[in-house]
């Protein structure tokens, strides 16, 4: 009996994908739910899987554009594979090959490898002693036989009055394909490119910079980590810190926490945070739903989901949707500073940085702190420069005094 595979639905805004990637080969035995292939649409890449064990057969290349529910592979579940040990049938004498007739001299047999190397040397392949089938000339034999066939070039001055004008001209050429290498972008990043080109285009975005001196964090995570750990299964990171200071600030400057839609402004009473995971497939950005009513190890270990779930290519659409406020860390790959783009249709998002030792005047001494630059990106068509500055004084405030997260001052 043979089983089709078929493009799973991937939700109601996705009709169509490139089959990236094959797992198996045409003709392989696979196992129930063995990954087959990988899809990627717009919005996501995500994996089909063999819904029956069996022999499968291959009906679309890699690199196709295939449709939701599209047949791409059949699985013949009456096909097993040959137990081990078994022993293969011996192959049936054949009657001897007979001698294959010489080529006639008047008659090319070349092969176009072997014509090619000919009109680009010289070198006639008549003249060259064949160790192919039936005295062939393979092109082994024509790049052997060219140094002793092909004339010497002759010597070219040491100091040619060109190389001294122009130096560059005495450098090797270098053929094209060396010096790039070109391939069609992926359906997601295609789709990332148009977003963040849009974000800028539509939305009067503006940023905004403070810095935080994480010391106290830093103490508060040196001091209880080892117990939050074996509380939890789950290291005390720098995010959830963050997280719940985005939903402290979103309370005391609900602006932050609105955006447009058409003429409209929709002001959201919920505080779903985006958390951007860079993965080799492009940013994605999963959403922690109700932070405001998880503890921070609820916060660690949903993030720690959705970021293996989003490397892994098994996100979903329903992780990615819905987000009021988007957190990126582009500190993790050593960034300093940046201005972070808007992640549409919300209004805000905030840029964490490198953690850096410096000095700073704290009570009239020099003393060193680890600092980090934060950044606000906004919409200035719904947040106000007074509300940007407020909301991102509220997360340092939060993030310097982190019983303030505790007491929800």
């Amino acid at each position: 009996m043979a089983i089709e595979v078929k493009i799973p639905p991937m939700g109601e805004s996705i009709n169509s994908g490139v089959l990236a990637k094959w797992h198996v080969k045409d003709g392989d035995m696979v196992k129930k739910d063995q990954a087959l292939f990988e899809l990627e649409t717009d919005k996501i890449t995500s994996e089909g899987t063999a819904e029956s064990a069996g022999k499968i057969s291959l009906k679309v290349e890699a690199g196709a554009e295939v449709k939701i529910g599209q047949v791409v592979a059949s699985i013949d579940t009456a096909a097993s594979a040959p137990a081990p040990g078994a022993a293969t049938p011996a192959a049936a004498p054949t009657k001897e090959a007979a001698p294959t007739p010489a080529a006639s001299p008047a008659k090319d047999v070349s092969s176009p490898a072997v014509r090619r190397l000919a009109a680009e040397t010289g070198v006639d392949p008549a003249t060259v002693a064949g160790t192919g089938k039936a005295g062939r000339v393979t092109k082994g034999d024509m790049l052997a036989a060219e140094p002793a066939t092909t004339p010497a070039a002759p010597s070219a001055p040491a100091n040619p009055p060109s190389a001294i004008r122009n130096p560059q001209s005495a450098a090797p050429a270098t053929s094209s394909a060396a010096r790039q290498t070109r391939r069609k972008m992926s359906p997601l990043r295609q789709k990332i490119a148009q977003r963040l080109v849009s974000a800028q285009h539509e939305a009067a975005m503006l940023t905004t910079f403070n810095e935080v001196d994480m010391s106290g964090v830093m103490a508060l995570r040196a001091k209880y980590q080892d117990d939050f750990v074996k509380k939890n299964g789950v290291k005390l990171g720098f995010m959830s810190f963050f997280v719940k200071a985005v939903v402290h600030a979103l309370k005391e400057v609900p602006a932050i926490n609105a955006q447009i839609d058409g003429d409209t402004l929709v002001e959201n009473n919920y505080y779903d945070i985006g958390v951007a995971v860079s993965t080799d497939r492009g940013l994605m950005v999963p959403v922690v739903k109700n932070c405001d009513t998880l503890g921070m190890a609820d916060v660690e270990k949903q993030i720690a989901l959705a970021a293996t779930k989003a490397r892994d290519g098994k996100i979903t659409l329903a992780d990615l949707e819905g987000g009021v406020f988007t957190i990126t860390n582009g500190g993790t790959f050593g960034s300093l500073l940046s201005t972070p783009i808007i992640n549409p249709p919300q209004s805000a998002i905030l840029g964490m940085h490198s953690i850096n030792e410096r000095p700073m005047a704290v009570n009239g001494q020099v003393v060193i702190r680890p600092m980090m630059y934060i950044a606000l990106s906004y919409d200035h068509r719904v947040v106000d420069g007074k509300q940007a500055v407020t909301f991102l004084v509220k997360v340092k405030q939060a993030i310097e005094d982190p019983t303030r997260l505790i007491l929800g001052i």
